[in-house]
């Protein structure tokens, strides 16, 4: 869920930024979008990147790099635009899903990939910070889920349902 969460992160950022002021915003937008970009883009053109190793992670890193740049694309639209439609936000979501999957096989490809710190270090150890900011990530969302759920319930109990 990494890559859903950078997007939630710059919405609600840029959310704190008056409506005319927010093209300010994009510069850093777009350092941030580099700076996560760019560390996989240069493992991915390692040349120990291609050596062999058992499980496909040259392989989930691309797909990292294609969710990487889909979510610049999320957070430049909802960054810019003042109110984001209804089939947006429904793409976003969808989006999340991919991410959250993305982040599980990630994290699976990464535990049973410990022998291709040898062959691939550069690789592997992309693929660990993955892991790690994907766990995290999930994390976050599912304390913020509960939170939620929490406040529902109360507010269904105390008959405030509509606040």
């Amino acid at each position: 869920m990494l890559h859903y969460m950078l997007v939630f992160m710059a919405y609600h950022s840029s959310r704190r930024i008056p409506l005319n002021q927010r093209l300010k915003f994009q510069v850093v937008n777009a350092v941030f979008i580099v700076a996560v970009l760019a560390p996989q883009l240069f493992v991915m053109g390692r040349p120990k990147s291609s050596r062999y190793c058992r499980q496909p992670l040259l392989n989930n890193l691309a797909i990292s790099v294609a969710l990487s740049i889909v979510a610049s694309g999320f957070s430049v639209i909802f960054t810019l635009m003042d109110l984001v439609h209804q089939s947006l936000w429904a793409a976003y979501h969808v989006f999340g899903l991919l991410s959250c999957a993305h982040g599980l096989s990630t994290a699976i490809l990464t535990l049973t990939a410990a022998p291709c710190a040898k062959t691939t270090p550069e690789l592997y150890y992309m693929s660990v910070v993955l892991t790690v900011a994907s766990t995290f990530s999930t994390g976050f969302f599912a304390v913020r889920g509960g939170l939620w759920l929490t406040k529902s319930q109360w507010m269904m109990g105390t008959g405030r349902a509509g606040e």
